[in-house]
Formats: structure tokens, C-alpha cells, sequence
């Protein structure tokens, strides 16, 4: 009773002294790169130990809640639609702070054991919370797994990475009880239940780290999740998440496969840590391009509030000391998107990390995530393991292909056969963007992401981040059909045609009624996006096409313009960075129009959107010409990348002369 009592007293202190002391610190500044060096990072100014001081910067963050060593990595929550939604989801999302905090705190403590925040020792901390897993009288006791797989099965899995990358100072130094509970509470999830998706890999880290420590673990499930594992890898570099393409390709299967590998593989099973090294190297020659000229990465896929984690993969290619990386355009990439987000404004709200990809972004959020969920972000710095004259952390920043071999006025398009993902690069403006297709309904998407904007937009691009669609037909990137329901309804079930002389064909139906039917071909220019498309309805209806959103710099609402050209009237609008046009060739009755949709953006309250609207009837060609100019507004011959459109009689053949001479022709 008087331990309860003490216990109690010693939490309520804590709970009172972190409130009363954080409720005093204000927000942070962004986070700034204190001497940089620009001779062996002439784009960034980071080098290895300016890594070491942003993950400092994140945990100073985090450690501000922190008073004791009982108090937990629980954060306030953000967003109305992340959880906990009730008392019996905290625990969960307090180890999830735990595990995520841990990724980036491990490879600091590898460096620095005696690393302390806030006048704590964050080594003593996190060895004192991997104990109170296993105390029942301690706030953070998990009980051995009863059920099926669950979050917790993550998150200890996630804590095996990181006792494995420092175990001298996480792991070596408990004591042999502490390290048999740890065993005992780990082992029973890790060779639980899991679900056939990068999920599995939890249960590999926590076998593969207790084997590694001399217990006994089941190795025959450890080699079929293994070999499940593999079996989800499509080729290009991409592994399928089931069902979708996105980001877990690389911040899970293409980070956890060659860490693993290092870590335990290639001493317990050398031939599976052979085929996850030989399909990181597939990653090379693809997926680098998805990231901007500057570095930054695109918003595409659920999660995106893990933000830079997508470079996590980068760094870890030199496990397998391969010959032919780039590990210059590697770390420029991995550099420039962690300061993407550390050097804006938003990113963080009370030192955490917000909800979102710049601030918060509800429609961009899963129901699955809570704040510490965030920290995800932190599985970038496993790349701080990696020793200080490693070729990864000496090589010269570079900007990899973008210098000399993308030459400007033209376009290229890297097609991946296996995933059906297409990369195009815009060497005229810098930008990345990416082309994805997925089939899922509302209704059977009970977790409402891969429904959603996360994947449906015809297009992802670097330099427009993707906006929320709207209620009144305010739709970016996509095509909206006003339905029998009287709602615009956007195109989300896509099959994938193929990819021919330069043409990325889709089709696509409406949830709500199949017999609205797309026919989709996208054309990539220099400067944008030649739509060539084929829509078909059983009954009268009304259809939009929108651009890519452009958010507003400064207090001045983006600015419209309008000219003629070649006869036509053409609407530009400019945010001083960006200039967008959106040009109706064939098809269509009226010009395009600018709206300012509101609390749809992720970047700016107000954004301005050029789009079309039509009425349909039976079958129509629309030939589309969706643009943007950088830095200088449009010259008149780059409104006009299309010398003629001619349509069949039959309205089942167009051809398309582009001004520089070359055809594509198009059939439906």
C-alpha cells in the first residue's frame, strides 16, 4: 500500500511539474543549419553532424514533456480524426511515442551515451520505460498478448531495431531478469498473429533480436515471414503493401529488408539477406527520380505525416557497398527533405511534429494515427549508424542526373513495369511527379485512405501539393461527375491500360454508377500535362476538370491574368513562384475558370484552382492542356505545345501534332 502510495504521489509530481513547465515554453524556431559547410554539401550545407543536431532538436522537442523517468511519450492530440478516441487507446499511443522517439534517439545514443535533455539522461530514460514494459505497477506495463495482432506488435518490434542499433548502451546493461521479462512479453507478440502485410517485419525484428541474444524463438515462422516478405516484391524496387503502392515500399520493405539484413541476416540466413540487398539495389535506378531537382519529396500515399522518413532507404544502400550509388544525390536528397519540413514554419506545434505535411491537414491523416505516430519520421536518422567516414556521409552533394543529363525543354518518364507507377521528371521547372492508379471504393474502405485523395489524383507532383477535394466541385488533378446523389463525385476506381510511346492510359468508373465510364491518357510536355480523354454516360450529366492548386505566398491572393492566344481566350494564374494555365483544345464549350477554394490546401488557407466544367451526353473526347511555367509568366508559344487535334469520324481515333513536329495518337 504505502509503495502504491508513493508511486502515485511521485506520478501526480511529474504530471504537475510538466504541465506547469511546458505550459512556459513557447513554440520553437525552426530548426537552422548552424555553420554550414559548403564545400562537401554545396545544396544543403549538411553534413553528418548537422543530422546529429536535427535529431537533437526533434527529441529536445519530444523530452519537453518529459520530467521524470516515469512520465510517458504521450503528446497532445491534434485533429479531431486521429486517436486516441477513447480512454482504452492511450496506452497504445503511448508506446507509439516510446518506439518512434527511440529511432531517432538510438542511433544518438550510439554516439553519445551520455546525451542529455532537459536535465534528463536520455539513455537512463529509455532503458527505465523498456523495464516498465514489464511492471505491472508501472504506467507503461504492457500485458503479454492475448489476441490477435495489434499495434503494440509494431511498436515492440520497432524497439528491437533500435536496441539492436545501440544495444551497448539500451540492452547490454540490463540485467538478466530484465532482459528475460523483456524476452518473455516481446516473444509473445512477435510470434503472435500478424497481418500479410509490412507488418510482418515487426514479427522478424523481434525474433530475429531475441535469436540474436541466445533465446529460443520459433525460426520456422521467422523464415515464412521472411519468405512472405520477399514474395510481396514486384520489381523496379517496389514491394506491394497490399494492395497499394506507396511510401511503405521504402520507409518499410526498403529500409527494414537491408537493415535486417545487416543487422542479423547475412550472419542467421545469408541467402534471404542476399534477395532483400539485391532488390534495394533495384531502387536505384528509379526511385531517387521521384524526388525533386532541390530534393523534396512529393505528398503521395497514406501516412505522408511521416514525411521525410521516405528517405530513409537512401543512406542504407551502402550496407551492400554497392559500386554504382550516387551516395552525393543520395544524402542531397535525404538533407533537402529533412529540412523541407524542419525549416517550415508549421511543421511543428508544440514542439511535436503537426499533424499533416507542412501543418495540420486533417484530409491528409489517417484514423489510424495519433501524435506520436508522427515520429515515424525518425526511422531517417538509422542512417546516423552508418560510421562518420562512411562513402554515404564523405561523398560531394550533387544533384545526380538533374545536372547533366535532364536537359531542359524536354520531359522523361520512367515507366515501372512491375508496379505500373510512372516518374516523369520536368528539368524546365525542377519538379518530380509521379502517376499511380488504385480501385478501391468508399464504401469497402472502412480506414478511408486509399479511397482518397492519398491515391486518387491523376497526378502527384513535387511542386503542388496535393489538394483536398471539395463539396461544390472544387476538385484538383482529377475529374469530378456530379451524380444521381447530387454530389461530385470524384474517379477513384482506376484500371491501369498500359504505357505506350510516351502515353500512361487508364480507364475508370464511378462507385455510384458504372455505367460513367473514363478513358485516360496522359501526355507528358516540358511543361505540363496534354490530356487526351474519352468519357462516356448512359444519362446527362455534368463533369469538372481541375488543375493542381496553387497556394498563395503572402498575404496577396494568386493573380489572374487573361490574353489571347491563337485565337483562344487563355486564363493564367501566378503566386510569384508559379505560374498555371489550364487550356480546353477540343471538347469542351467554355475556357477554363479560376476559383479560390478555401481550408483545402495543405500549404495556404486560400488557394486558386483553374478548372473546366461540361455537359455530357453520351460519348465526348476532351483534349486538355494542363500547364505550368516557373519563376517567368507563359510566352505565348508555350501556351501552345499543340499545333492541331483531329478526331476521327467515328470519335474513336485522335491525333495530336505537337508543335516541335512529333504525333501521338490516341484510341479508344
Amino acid at each position: 500500500m504505502m509503495h502504491r502510495l508513493r508511486t502515485t504521489l511521485l506520478l501526480l509530481f511529474c504530471l504537475a511539474f510538466a504541465m506547469a513547465a511546458h505550459a512556459a515554453t513557447p513554440d520553437r524556431e525552426v530548426f537552422h543549419v548552424d555553420n554550414p559547410d559548403y564545400k562537401l554539401s554545396p545544396y544543403t550545407g549538411m553534413t553528418r553532424q548537422h543530422w546529429i543536431e536535427a535529431g537533437e532538436y526533434l527529441l529536445k522537442g519530444a523530452f519537453s514533456y518529459i520530467h521524470c523517468l516515469d512520465d510517458q511519450m504521450y503528446f497532445p492530440k491534434e485533429l479531431e480524426k486521429t486517436y486516441p478516441r477513447n480512454e482504452g487507446q492511450i496506452p497504445v499511443a503511448k508506446i507509439e511515442g516510446l518506439a518512434r522517439t527511440l529511432f531517432i534517439a538510438a542511433p544518438l545514443l550510439k554516439d553519445n551515451p551520455d546525451l542529455t535533455l532537459h536535465g534528463i539522461r536520455v539513455a537512463d530514460y529509455y532503458r527505465h520505460q523498456l523495464v516498465s514494459l514489464c511492471d505491472p505497477n508501472s504506467r507503461s506495463y504492457i500485458a503479454h498478448r492475448t489476441g490477435g495482432p495489434s499495434q503494440t506488435l509494431l511498436e515492440l518490434g520497432s524497439l528491437c531495431i533500435s536496441m539492436k542499433g545501440a544495444q551497448q548502451v539500451l540492452w547490454d546493461p540490463l540485467t538478466k531478469e530484465q532482459k528475460d521479462a523483456l524476452a518473455s512479453l516481446m516473444l509473445s507478440y512477435g510470434e503472435g498473429p500478424t497481418i500479410g502485410s509490412n507488418w510482418m517485419f515487426f514479427n522478424v525484428y523481434i525474433l530475429s533480436f531475441f535469436k540474436d541474444q541466445g533465446y529460443k524463438v520459433n525460426e520456422g515462422k521467422l523464415t515464412d515471414w521472411l519468405h512472405k516478405l520477399l514474395d510481396r516484391y514486384r520489381g523496379e524496387g517496389w514491394y506491394n503493401d497490399a494492395p497499394a503502392y506507396d511510401y511503405y515500399s521504402m520507409w518499410a520493405y526498403q529500409s527494414y529488408g537491408p537493415l535486417w539484413a545487416e543487422m542479423f541476416g547475412n550472419r542467421m540466413y545469408p541467402d534471404i539477406a542476399k534477395q532483400f540487398i539485391d532488390h534495394e539495389h533495384d531502387l536505384v535506378a528509379n526511385y531517387p527520380y521521384m524526388f525533386a531537382r532541390d530534393g523534396r519529396m512529393n505528398m503521395w500515399g497514406r501516412s505522408i505525416c511521416y514525411r521525410f522518413a521516405a528517405v530513409t532507404p537512401l543512406p542504407l544502400l551502402e550496407y551492400a557497398g554497392f559500386s554504382d550509388v550516387n551516395y552525393g544525390w543520395m544524402r542531397h536528397i535525404a538533407s533537402a527533405s529533412l529540412l523541407q519540413f524542419l525549416t517550415h514554419p508549421d511543421f511543428l506545434e508544440n514542439g511535436i511534429p503537426t499533424m499533416g505535411f507542412y501543418g495540420p491537414f486533417a484530409p491528409a491523416v489517417q484514423i489510424y494515427s495519433c501524435r506520436g505516430s508522427v515520429f515515424w519520421i525518425g526511422k531517417a536518422f538509422l542512417g546516423l549508424l552508418l560510421p562518420k567516414d562512411s562513402k554515404y556521409w564523405t561523398a560531394t552533394e550533387n544533384e545526380g542526373p538533374w545536372r547533366d543529363e535532364l536537359q531542359k525543354g524536354k520531359v522523361y518518364n520512367k515507366f515501372q513495369p512491375a508496379s505500373t507507377l510512372l516518374i516523369t521528371n520536368y528539368p524546365n521547372c525542377g519538379g518530380s511527379e509521379v502517376r499511380s492508379w488504385c480501385h478501391e471504393t468508399v464504401a469497402g474502405d472502412w480506414q478511408k485512405f486509399r479511397s482518397s485523395e492519398n491515391y486518387n489524383k491523376l497526378a502527384y507532383n513535387t511542386e503542388f501539393p496535393w489538394m483536398a477535394d471539395g463539396k461544390k466541385g472544387e476538385i484538383s488533378m482529377n475529374y469530378g461527375t456530379l451524380n444521381q446523389k447530387g454530389e461530385w463525385e470524384v474517379l477513384r476506381l482506376y484500371t491501369f491500360r498500359d504505357f505506350k510511346d510516351g502515353i500512361y492510359r487508364r480507364d475508370a468508373v464511378l462507385e455510384t454508377d458504372t455505367n460513367v465510364r473514363y478513358q485516360l491518357a496522359d501526355i507528358t510536355l516540358p511543361d505540363g500535362i496534354l490530356r487526351v480523354d474519352r468519357v462516356t454516360v448512359d444519362k446527362p450529366a455534368d463533369i469538372t476538370l481541375g488543375h493542381y492548386s496553387l497556394a498563395q505566398q503572402g498575404n496577396d491572393l494568386p493573380a489572374v491574368a487573361e490574353r489571347t492566344v491563337g485565337g483562344k481566350a487563355v486564363k493564367t494564374v501566378s503566386n510569384g513562384t508559379y505560374t498555371l494555365a489550364m487550356v480546353p483544345l477540343y471538347g469542351w464549350d467554355q475556357a477554363a475558370d479560376v476559383i479560390f477554394p478555401k481550408g483545402l490546401n495543405p500549404v495556404s488557407r486560400t488557394c486558386a484552382l483553374p478548372t473546366l466544367r461540361q455537359h455530357v451526353e453520351g460519348a465526348r473526347i476532351l483534349v486538355t492542356l494542363q500547364l505550368w511555367k516557373k519563376d517567368k509568366p507563359f510566352a505565348d508559344r508555350e501556351l501552345q505545345p499543340v499545333k492541331s487535334v483531329k478526331v476521327s469520324k467515328d470519335q474513336k481515333t485522335v491525333t495530336v501534332t505537337l508543335a516541335t513536329g512529333g504525333k501521338k495518337v490516341v484510341r479508344f
